[in-house]
């Protein structure tokens, strides 16, 4: 056995371990609760000089495994970690790397699949990835994250397969355990042992083709490969275990049973549930019970002749799931068990049973009842029965045309522009509010500010569509919300599209006479990154032309998931995922300009605005509002304070914002009917500031002030000022 160390770590920390002790040279990742921190701390553990590894902070999970599979594809050893929905929405490139037959590793922190939203844990995931061609090791404790992760690149690279190591989100990914690691690297990697690549792609003199295209009989020549790699995966694991073994003293099988050999009844479920059964069934059998648990530390190739031999003297057995395959009265697990036990003998008494889904606990007493349980149907176990017939009014008072119809605006239409009057602030208070004060926000978040500062000038009825983000989250704990106007959530990536499907019903409705006629204001809102991954569907909806808002809390960074990097985080600001030190000074590109990307789609109406000039605000919400009704996609852009992770004062918002403003880093303009028009310019009215002192200001680039980083400020510098200075020119110039 090889020296080894004590790790007191959670499964997210010392899956960072294994990955840094391999030595992968790319991690393609997005960000996504549970599985972030595992990129979280690759990158604290880059920016002290501790790995080398190169990551690549994708917009979106679709594309983080296409970059994980061109680095493959080019001969790197490749990593990625997701979650959930974002397991779903990369879901099309699962099987082009197995398809094509190229190693890597993903971990999957398992969580709830949306919706409606939730990210706790549970196994709705994992259970997607089952047809994709993917050897899936499950883990049920951190010390099996660490030893399977290790193994798992190993199995990779002698059968030229992607595999995935699955764990429980926020259960294995987050509790810490004591588990033991190797003392040095160098064992690892003499473990996994040289990358060998039978066809390389970048040997120009042999130059290889990627990725064809197949018709019959080549397709499926080319799956039946693959079901033969999956077969070799079955044949090869057992030696890998052995060698891994006698490396570490830890021994592995496919599955893992306690107390089964003389067990009449035998409860059988994944992850870290099989723990909490353990304590189950010591506490029976200290009654006198013959019980059992089982479970399985891989998904695929699915061990079912193991699993047999395990349960064929068992009088009854209890499959737990913690997902439903609906409508196929059981989860995953059951199905393929039962089918197991159909093919290898046969055993009829047999329940199925759903439960902890959405992270719901389970405990040592629910494993109890398990074993008890005498129904041979599918059981829902842990609901809790609703009130039929309840009547529930309306949180609130709903505000009627009547109730906002208030005269506090005026717009006259112009020749290729909107004036408008009105619109001042003593006015506007007295619009109701379409978010009711009981939300959850942060003191300080800008999110509800700018919301309602975009709200007070609206006169038409509102419907309102958020992508997930702090703003949503923040409003709509179920079974309460804050919102006294038509609302509806969808995720990041798709928000705009489907404002856009429900703006045209509308209309339709109208025209059908289903719905009164009359002006309907559409906005969605998105902020915490959402113009990342969601950048694609809003640009396709402004293309279309949709009538509709599209709104943008920029708070510079992925927040509800805990401040990752976005695309429009500043350079050189620090977060979860850009970390300070020897090697690294925070996010090391330029902020993007999703204003000046939204106008080169030549939409009617583009605007930035700021709390700290909420006239200029106020205006460019009703010309918004304007465009939206009569012509096409509005766009309007807000700078939006995140206290928690900006890391200021919550009672100084205000004048962080305006130095954003001042320093020219967010200047305000609008480009209405393709032409630029600055509406603010701190140089010509003498209140212009370095960007130095807005940096300053806020902790999370403070550290830029210090000597060591003067070229960073510099180079921030020269493109804040030459990204206004382009503002200048097109506001100068008749046709831009």
């Amino acid at each position: 056995m090889e020296t080894q160390e004590l790790e007191f770590a959670s499964g997210n920390e010392i899956a960072a371990i294994a990955v840094k002790q391999v030595g992968y040279d790319v991690m393609g990742y997005y960000p996504i609760t549970p599985s972030t921190q595992i990129a979280e701390n690759l990158d604290l553990m880059k920016a002290e000089g501790k790995t080398d590894i190169v990551m690549i902070a994708a917009e979106g999970e679709h594309s983080a495994a296409g970059i994980c599979y061109g680095a493959s594809v080019s001969g790197g050893r490749v990593f990625n970690a997701t979650s959930a929905n974002g397991l779903l929405y990369a879901l099309e490139q699962f099987p082009v790397q197995s398809g094509t037959r190229y190693p890597m590793v993903m971990n999957v922190a398992c969580r709830t699949v949306s919706g409606p939203l939730s990210i706790k844990g549970d196994h709705s995931d994992i259970m997607f990835l089952l047809n994709c061609g993917w050897p899936i090791f499950f883990a049920h404790s951190v010390q099996q994250v660490y030893d399977f992760n290790l193994i798992a690149l190993k199995l990779a690279e002698k059968v030229n397969l992607p595999v995935a190591v699955a764990f429980d989100g926020f259960f294995t990914s987050h509790q810490k355990r004591s588990c033991y690691r190797f003392s040095n690297d160098a064992v690892v990697r003499k473990y996994i042992g040289e990358k060998r690549e039978p066809f390389p792609l970048l040997d120009f003199e042999n130059p290889i083709t990627v990725g064809s295209y197949m018709n019959e009989p080549d397709l499926i020549n080319n799956r039946y490969q693959l079901h033969l790699a999956m077969n070799e995966v079955s044949k090869v694991l057992p030696d890998l275990f052995t060698e891994y073994e006698k490396l570490s003293g830890r021994g592995y099988k496919t599955w893992e049973a306690y107390c089964c050999n003389d067990a009449e009844t035998i409860l059988i479920l994944l992850g870290s549930s099989f723990d909490t059964a353990m304590v189950a069934v010591d506490r029976l059998r200290e009654q006198g019970e013959k019980v059992g648990v089982l479970t399985l530390t891989m998904l695929r190739p699915f061990p079912g002749e193991d699993i047999y031999n395990q349960l064929k003297d068992a009088k009854k057995i209890v499959i737990a799931d913690r997902q439903d395959s609906y409508g196929a009265i059981g989860g995953n697990l059951s199905i393929e068990i039962r089918a197991a036990l159909q093919k290898y003998g046969c055993i009829t008494n047999i329940s199925s049973i759903i439960y902890g889904l959405g992270g719901k606990d389970f405990y040592v007493e629910d494993a109890i009842e398990m074993f008890h349980s005498e129904n041979n149907e599918l059981i829902y176990y842990g609901t809790t029965a609703g009130i039929p017939n309840e009547h529930r009014d309306n949180f609130f008072n709903p505000l009627t045309p009547e109730k906002t119809k208030l005269g506090i605006t005026n717009i006259t239409k112009q020749k290729d522009s909107l004036n408008v009057s009105g619109a001042t602030i003593n006015a506007t208070t007295a619009m109701p509010k379409r978010i009711a004060p009981g939300h959850g926000a942060c003191p300080g978040c800008g999110i509800i500010v700018n919301l309602n500062l975009l709200l007070r000038v609206i006169e038409d009825p509102v419907v309102l569509l958020f992508q997930t983000g702090c703003g949503m989250i923040v409003t709509t704990a179920y079974p309460k919300t804050s919102f006294k106007v038509p609302y509806v959530h969808n995720l990041f990536q798709n928000g705009a599209a489907t404002l856009s499907g429900i703006v045209e019903v509308c209309h339709r409705k109208q025209e059908k006479g289903e719905i009164p006629k009359g002006d309907i204001v559409f906005i969605m809102v998105s902020g915490d990154g959402g113009m990342d991954i969601g950048m694609g569907s809003a640009l396709g909806t402004a293309l279309r032309g949709h009538k509709l808002i599209i709104f943008e809390y920029d708070n510079g960074g992925y927040m509800n998931t805990g401040y990752q990097l976005s695309y429009s985080t500043p350079k050189g600001a620090k977060s979860s995922t850009s970390h300070i030190g020897q090697e690294q000074f925070g996010k090391t590109f330029f902020h993007k300009d999703m204003a000046q990307i939204m106008a080169a789609a030549n939409i009617p109406y583009v605007a930035t605005a700021a709390e700290s000039n909420p006239v200029d605000f106020m205006k460019k919400a009703a010309k918004a509002a304007y465009y939206a009704k009569h012509e096409g996609t509005a766009y309007l852009k807000a700078l939006s304070s995140c206290p928690l992770n900006w890391n200021d004062n919550p009672a100084t918002e205000r004048k962080v914002i305006e130095a954003a403003v001042d320093c020219c880093y967010f200047p305000l303009y609008e480009v209405e009917q393709g032409k630029t028009k600055l509406n603010y310019n701190p140089k010509a009215s003498d209140k212009a500031i370095p960007v130095e002192r807005w940096l300053g200001m806020m902790g999370r680039t403070k550290h830029l002030i210090k000597e060591e980083y003067a070229d960073i400020v510099l180079e921030l510098q020269d493109e804040i000022d030459n990204r206004f200075q382009k503002l200048v020119a097109k506001s100068e110039n008749k046709y831009l």
